[in-house]
């Protein structure tokens, strides 16, 4: 842990990272990209849930594989499939209270889009402590883990990839953000699509809850 008191730079994945990913609200995401599929191609729910779990699988997020195979309107798609419930999202104090205590600039790094994490950021009650959220339009829509967007974001916000640490429940993610220089947590999971590689040697850290990580970090620095 004393190698993170020189951190400078905060960067953290969305979903099921700044939430408990028990609470679902990805799962209703998932059910909305099955049934936007299945209607903009005309095919079945079965069908669709096929294209876009392969889709996710070849081109890292469904949305990317849609724009290409089927020309989709991006920004039709995110709307569609972010406009979920949020009500059982609650306020996270102990979340709030030790990102607020990190000294540094602080950013929300998302293969979603803005409107989204900024809805979930809201409800748990953290919105106002970033420094801002580099989204999947920020990053030309080319997703995580290709090393386009960590490389656009490190230039965005003049990042020195060596102080920053970056916090994410997909280990793959943290595949380029290592390499780029930057520390690694991964926030464990039983998903094993999001698990795969986390004993990879570019995972520094794991943590059953990110904001125990942080207490942790903050009480040593």
């Amino acid at each position: 842990m004393n190698e993170l008191n020189n951190i400078k730079y905060w960067l953290f994945d969305l979903d099921n990272t700044l939430y408990d990913g028990a609470t679902k609200v990805f799962d209703q995401v998932d059910k909305k990209m099955t049934k936007f599929i299945s209607e903009k191609l005309k095919i079945g729910s079965e069908e669709a849930r096929k294209i876009q779990k392969n889709y996710f699988q070849e081109y890292n997020t469904t949305l990317n594989g849609m724009i290409k195979h089927h020309k989709i309107d991006a920004d039709e798609f995110l709307e569609f499939v972010h406009d979920v419930d949020l009500n059982f999202l609650s306020k996270d104090e102990l979340l709030e209270d030790q990102i607020r205590k990190l000294d540094g600039k602080k950013i929300i790094f998302t293969n979603g889009s803005r409107a989204h994490a900024e809805n979930v950021t809201k409800r748990i009650g953290i919105d106002k402590l970033f420094d801002g959220i580099f989204d999947i339009r920020d990053s030309d829509f080319v997703p995580k883990p290709s090393k386009e967007p960590y490389k656009k974001l490190i230039e965005n916000y003049k990042i020195e990839p060596q102080y920053c640490i970056f916090f994410e429940d997909i280990a793959r993610n943290l595949k380029p953000a290592h390499e780029l220089g930057m520390k690694t947590v991964w926030i464990k999971n039983d998903e094993p699509w999001a698990a795969k590689f986390s004993d990879a040697e570019f995972v520094n850290y794991k943590t059953d809850k990110l904001a125990n990580f942080l207490k942790e970090i903050n009480e040593a620095r």
